[in-house]
């Protein structure tokens, strides 16, 4: 078996990892709206290639994958620097935030008397 049959064996592998591996990566955002565009954009920019026909074209597709790959966990790092409060629709408890069940009751602020 030639070098060539054994890659070309592995591209769908290669593919499924580089997808799994750029959504894992984009949900390591801090920020809800990052961490949502990046999956957005990971999953239209696989499916709109899903039926591609050309192997060349292919990888060349999964080499730019890979380097938007590597740019977007530099991204990560630098937003973990960064840490925001979570917005209403992640859910959870912040801040001031009480309640059950993930409501958001807002305690007020003393202030000065």
């Amino acid at each position: 078996m030639s070098l060539a049959q054994a890659t070309k064996g592995d591209m769908p592998y290669q593919v499924r990892s580089l997808y799994r591996s750029l959504l894992r990566q984009g949900g390591q955002f801090a920020a809800y709206n990052f961490r949502e565009y990046a999956k957005r954009r990971t999953r239209d920019a696989f499916r709109e290639h899903k039926s591609e026909p050309e192997e060349r074209r292919v990888q060349e597709l999964v080499q730019k994958g890979l380097k938007e790959l590597q740019i977007l966990k530099r991204q990560t790092v630098i937003s973990q620097f960064y840490q925001l409060d979570r917005l209403v629709v992640e859910g959870g408890k912040q801040g001031k935030q009480t309640g059950d069940r993930g409501d958001i009751v807002r305690q007020k602020d003393q202030g000065w008397d």
